[in-house]
């Protein structure tokens, strides 16, 4: 159920649905940080430009990822559930910090390193319908359901309630930390909700002419939402006041950055020193600049604007490879193109996401396929990002399907107690984290490709500083397929097949490769 809209918010939702955002009188400033002389301004501060690391200091290269829609992991708290309809999967489902901390080994036993979270700011309470209200103008695209995920805010300054309270907030980082695993909370700075406060209480915030976002990324309303003028000072001061200071207080790690695409440079500059100044010079920043690659990413590292950002070129990549699309030596070229990227900075690469089919549904429920696209995200570059429940065969397709609940199978743990999950899908998981994670070559090394015949892939990671070298061989094929590769020097105490323990064969300065149909071998010294 969507539950009863009080008479202020029905309001809210007419003035808006009417498109008459900012038609209303302006209102008394209200809100904190937006009286007085602005402290954040565009051109404050020496290194606007030229900003560029020498030397990393947020160093993320041995990350592995895992991301989590806080309202669909798990319920630890009853109490919070307002408006909770499970039987609607666009709505809320009851998963708060409470839950979340309460399986936190779920994910430190599989060998996650961080956790990135989605939005925790009060959402709105209206439920979009499927089609925009009569007058309302959506160029691109309109959403719809109910703000269960986090991305449309309608109180800035206020944790929503059906997630929990600052105080288990920050009790679940503590947890976290002491599990040795670092939290992403996810911020968006781009918009508000559709019917959020903040257009009764300052419509000078907001843009009201709809834009596409084909046309102008910076100006555009991206679904229709409410788009902040983050270049006006009293926005930037409230945003990042609002934001920071919840860092602050609840000691995280660093900030997931959404719609940094719609967000002007100059704001991304003053946020990096904003964050440095008052969280520290090893706060993460990872950017979700749609349609990220290496080479797409360099504008926002060239100036430190971000630590790492999505690489939304891997998924379909690796999905085309392993359903046999393309040649073989074309995808080994696309994995050594992302070496590209810039020197102290990284790329997040998934395969499954909230905005995308999952890689499952897409690979038509093909588990052998999708276990070779999990050997090639751990033994790639860039941090391997896992969204929740995929390492137990979770699938789904168009949102809000690709946003079901973790399966916890027979646990007694909702909202997705009851849901089958492979566990032999899991301990694959595990194994490769294990194996990456004691391997640095998986995470830092070059990239060199040993062979690409038919449908047999072998390709070489190493790293120089350390010495440490592994050999990567995913046969994608029906048939069992073989190669003869030149074994790395530096295997002078012979080697080992990882993932099966058995041992390799190495002969004349030789490694003999035989992969089996549709498996993967990751080869590393003995």
């Amino acid at each position: 159920m969507r539950g009863t809209l009080d008479v202020e918010t029905t309001a809210r939702r007419d003035r808006w649905a009417a498109a008459r955002w900012l038609s209303c009188v302006v209102a008394c400033c209200a809100l904190a940080g937006c009286a007085g002389t602005p402290r954040h301004d565009a051109d404050t501060g020496a290194g606007a430009t030229g900003m560029a690391k020498v030397a990393p200091q947020r160093d993320w290269s041995d990350a592995v990822l895992y991301f989590v829609i806080l309202d669909r992991f798990a319920d630890g708290s009853g109490a919070n559930n307002t408006n909770v309809d499970r039987n609607n999967p666009g709505g809320f489902h009851g998963g708060d910090f409470a839950g979340l901390t309460a399986q936190l080994d779920e994910i430190a036993s599989l060998g996650a390193t961080a956790i990135w979270i989605t939005p925790i700011a009060r959402q709105i309470d209206y439920c979009p319908p499927a089609q925009p209200p009569t007058g309302v103008s959506v160029p691109g695209g309109w959403f719809e359901h109910c703000a269960f995920h986090g991305y449309w805010a309608d109180d800035y300054q206020t944790i929503d309630p059906r997630f929990g309270t600052e105080a288990e907030l920050k009790q679940f980082v503590e947890a976290a930390h002491a599990r040795g695993i670092k939290v992403l909370l996810d911020i968006v700075y781009n918009h508000a909700g559709y019917d959020a406060r903040y257009l009764t209480s300052h419509p000078q915030w907001f843009r009201t002419k709809p834009v596409d976002c084909a046309v102008d990324p910076l100006t555009c309303q991206v679904g229709g939402l409410p788009d902040f003028r983050t270049e006006l000072p009293e926005v930037r001061d409230y945003l990042l006041d609002a934001q920071l200071g919840l860092a602050e207080r609840t000691g995280l790690d660093g900030f997931r950055l959404d719609t940094v695409k719609h967000v002007e440079h100059d704001f991304w500059q003053l946020h990096r020193r904003e964050t440095s100044s008052r969280l520290g010079d090893d706060f993460f920043l990872l950017a979700e600049v749609w349609g990220g690659s290496a080479t797409v990413l360099d504008e926002y590292f060239v100036n430190d604007e971000a630590d790492a950002g999505f690489d939304f070129t891997f998924k379909g990549s690796c999905e085309s490879f392993v359903q046999g699309k393309g040649r073989t030596i074309a995808f080994a070229s696309y994995l050594e193109k992302r070496h590209k990227v810039r020197p102290g900075y990284h790329l997040a690469h998934y395969l499954s996401s909230h905005d995308e089919p999952m890689a499952l549904h897409n690979l038509g429920g093909d588990r052998e396929a999708f276990r070779l696209c999990v050997a090639l995200q751990m033994t790639s570059l860039g941090i391997p990002t896992i969204y929740y429940g995929e390492e137990v065969a979770r699938g789904g397709s168009v949102w809000p399907l690709n946003r079901n609940d973790m399966p916890w199978g027979d646990r007694a743990v909702l909202p997705g107690k009851g849901v089958a999950r492979d566990e032999e899908m899991r301990a694959y998981y595990r194994k490769l984290i294990e194996v990456r994670r004691a391997n640095r070559a998986l995470s830092v090394g070059g990239f060199r490709r040993l062979s690409s015949d038919g449908d047999l892939l072998v390709f070489e990671r190493s790293d120089p500083e350390s010495g440490n070298v592994v050999v990567v061989a995913v046969n994608r094929g029906a048939t069992e397929a073989g190669a003869s590769v030149e074994a790395p020097a530096a295997w002078t105490g012979g080697a080992r097949e990882a993932l099966s323990g058995r041992d390799a064969t190495i002969e004349g300065g030789k490694l003999a490769v035989r992969v089996a149909p549709r498996q993967a071998h990751v080869y590393v010294p003995r």
